[in-house]
C-alpha cells in the first residue's frame, strides 16, 4: 500500500493515532504524529512511498510533537522525538516537516553505521552512479534536482551510501531540500516538478522539499556502481569548467565529507580508497543549469 492509496483524512488520523510504517529506501520509520503541517508534507511528497498500519520491525520509531508548558499554544514550537527521547531543541511550529526531514537524517547517519556515509547529493544514469559531495552552499542539491528532472535517477540529495562489502551504491531516495533562491530556480527550470510549502526563518533561511519522481521510488533497490565524484560549486555568472582532481584530493574531499569515516575505522579507509580509486573525479564550477545539464550528459555519455 502506497501513501497515495490514502485519503489525507485517513493518513493524518492514522499518524495521530498509532501511527504508520513509512518505507524509505532500506528503511522503515514508525511516525507517529498529530501536525497537520507533516501530515500534509509526508502526504503529498511520500505519495510513491510504501506505507502500513502495522509492521513486523522498524528501524526508527519517532514522534513529533509540540514541548509542554506554554510553548504548546504561545509562539507554538514542536519537538523530534527519536524512541521518545528529543535529540534536538524545539524548532518553530512552522517548521515542522522541515524538522521530520532533518530528524530522519539524523537518524539515519547517527545509527547505521554498516555504511560508508558521506554528506553528498548522489544520482544514476545508465547503471553509473554520479557523487557529489560538498558542503551547505555549494549547489549540490540544486544541481541534484535539476538532473533528477532531466532524467538521472535520484539516489539522495543528503547522504551518499556506500556499502562496503561491495562499493555499491545504495539509493535513499527521499524528498530533496531545496533553499532560499534554489526553490525559485527550479521551479523556474522544471515547472512539473511538485515542491511542498516552505518553511521561512530557519537556521537555513527558506526551505521547501521536491518530490521525487515516482520512477525513483520505484526502483529504490536497484544499486549503482560509482563511476564519478564531482566537486560542484554555483559560480555566478560563470561558464561550466569540469577540471579533473587528483585521486589524492579526492580522497581527502570524502574523508572530509564522510559521516562515519572514524567509527568505520580501517574499514572505512578502505571503503574510501577503494570508492575513489574506481571514480574519475573532477571538481565543476557552473552558475547555468542548462550548461550543467549539458556537461553532464557528456559524462553519462563517455564524451568528457
Amino acid at each position: 500500500m502506497k501513501v497515495s492509496d490514502w485519503s489525507y483524512r485517513d493518513l493524518a488520523g492514522a499518524m495521530a493515532g498509532d501511527g504508520v510504517f513509512l518505507h524509505l529506501g532500506p528503511f522503515v520509520t514508525h511516525l507517529r504524529c498529530a501536525i497537520p503541517l507533516v501530515a500534509e508534507g509526508v502526504h503529498a511528497l511520500y505519495a510513491d512511498y510504501r506505507c502500513e498500519r502495522q509492521a513486523a520491525f522498524a528501524d526508527f520509531r519517532v514522534r513529533l510533537g509540540p514541548p509542554r508548558g506554554v510553548r504548546r499554544w504561545y509562539r507554538s514550537q514542536v519537538l523530534f522525538y527519536f524512541d521518545d527521547w528529543p535529540p534536538f531543541k524545539p524548532l518553530p511550529y512552522n517548521q515542522a516537516f522541515a524538522m521530520f526531514e532533518w530528524g530522519m537524517n539524523w537518524c539515519i547517519t547517527s545509527h547505521s553505521q554498516q555504511h560508508l556515509m558521506l554528506h553528498g547529493a548522489v544520482v544514476e544514469k545508465n547503471g553509473w552512479g554520479a557523487m557529489l559531495p560538498g558542503p551547505p552552499g555549494s549547489g549540490k542539491s540544486t544541481l541534484c534536482a535539476a538532473l533528477v528532472n532531466r532524467g538521472w535517477r535520484l539516489l539522495s540529495d543528503e547522504l551518499t551510501v556506500v556499502r562496503t562489502d561491495d562499493l555499491l551504491l545504495q539509493p535513499l531516495p527521499r524528498p530533496v531540500s531545496l533553499k532560499n533562491r534554489s526553490i525559485e530556480i527550479i521551479a523556474e527550470f522544471a515547472p512539473e516538478a511538485k515542491i511542498g510549502t516552505p518553511a521561512r526563518d530557519t537556521d537555513k533561511g527558506t526551505v521547501a522539499h521536491m518530490k521525487p519522481p515516482p520512477g525513483c521510488v520505484e526502483q529504490a533497490d536497484q544499486l549503482a556502481t560509482p563511476a564519478w565524484l564531482v566537486l560542484p560549486k554555483y559560480i555566478g555568472s560563470a561558464p561550466p569548467v569540469l577540471t579533473p582532481l587528483a585521486k589524492g584530493d579526492a580522497l581527502m574531499q570524502a574523508v572530509d565529507n564522510a559521516f562515519n569515516y572514524s567509527v568505520l575505522g580501517v574499514r572505512g579507509f578502505d571503503a574510501a580508497a577503494q570508492l575513489i580509486d574506481g571514480c574519475d573525479c573532477y571538481r565543476f564550477s557552473y552558475s547555468s543549469l542548462d550548461d550543467a545539464m549539458r556537461v553532464f550528459a557528456e559524462l553519462a555519455d563517455g564524451s568528457q
